[in-house]
């Protein structure tokens, strides 16, 4: 089971702490496996919130031994950290613990250090802020999330729960973050690699681009191709492309991928069948190009995304 620690710091954001309970915090009796979950603050028990709110949890004096610590948002204008706090992060750090953040939370992970050499990402209206006071850190415009493993953070608002999704992902395997991801009314899986400032995340119901992107989900496990996708929505490769550019900041091409990577994954995860039988109903030409992508995009081939994530699932 694994052991994860939320921790409030100082004036909290409720719908970022509200995510890290929703994700990880709810009972999922439906799962054979799921996170042990426990809600603290260091030192003080009543906390404020946005809105006039105030909060209260457990207050202890060292973090519990943890695999995964959620830093569910820290206060921007905090220049110098808390003894207390600094110390206790670095402990759980250094003993191997995995840290995520969400939104303004990735402050503390800066002023920590624990984003040198790393990528970091926060809401875009501190992307500034954060830049001018660690400049030596790698700040990522064009992106929701970035988790390498052990230490990740998002974006604001929706961003924290598609950090929290990939992170169940890796843990869990793609059955149990699409079960989540369905509690949620969300899709199973939305790359950290968007771009935050989509103007249209999402096209209008009753445009060519939508109908299209339904279309293709249902036939991407029969050899769908661009070229089709382009055709089925009535426009040239070009105009799909420069529609997707700029709704979804990716090609139609990456879009595709990504869809029949879920698919194998699922299959990987979820049945017997073979690489090759699974490449073709994912839609991939053979084994060859499933394992090219495999290793490219999640790099890891697919007989060991199967060894990693199948003993967990219930097999058909």
């Amino acid at each position: 089971m694994i052991k994860v620690t939320i921790l409030l710091c100082e004036t909290l954001s409720l719908f970022e702490l509200g995510c890290a309970t929703e994700l990880f915090a709810l009972p999922r009796p439906e799962f054979k496996d799921w996170y042990q979950t426990q809600t603290v603050t260091l030192g003080r028990q009543t906390l404020e919130g946005l809105g006039h709110t105030a909060f209260q949890c457990p207050a202890v004096k060292h973090l519990p031994a943890t695999d995964l610590l959620v830093i569910p948002s820290f206060p921007v204008s905090i220049e110098r950290i808390d003894p207390l706090l600094a110390s206790e992060v670095h402990r759980h750090y250094d003993q191997g613990g995995r840290i995520i953040s969400f939104c303004s939370g990735s402050f503390l992970l800066a002023s920590l250090g624990l984003l040198n050499q790393r990528t970091a990402i926060t809401h875009w209206r501190y992307a500034e802020q954060f830049k001018q006071r660690f400049p030596h850190i790698t700040y990522r415009d064009d992106s929701l999330y970035w988790y390498d493993g052990r230490v990740g953070c998002s974006a604001g608002s929706a961003a924290a729960i598609d950090l929290g999704i990939a992170v169940i992902r890796n843990d869990f395997g793609y059955e149990y973050a699409n079960t989540v991801a369905r509690r949620l009314v969300l899709p199973a899986h939305r790359d950290g690699g968007q771009s935050q400032f989509v103007q249209k995340p999402l096209a209008p119901v009753n445009s060519a681009l939508a109908k299209v992107l339904d279309w293709a989900v249902k036939h991407s496990g029969s050899g769908l191709t661009v070229e089709q996708m382009a055709a089925k929505a009535n426009m040239t490769r070009r105009t799909l492309d420069r529609h997707f550019i700029r709704q979804f900041n990716m090609t139609p091409h990456q879009w595709l991928c990504e869809r029949k990577l879920e698919v194998a994954r699922q299959l990987l995860e979820t049945t017997h069948l073979t690489v090759e039988q699974i490449a073709g109903r994912s839609g991939f030409d053979n084994a060859v190009t499933l394992r090219h992508n495999f290793n490219k995009h999640l790099s890891v081939s697919p007989s060991k995304y199967r060894q990693t994530f199948q003993s967990s699932q219930q097999l058909v």
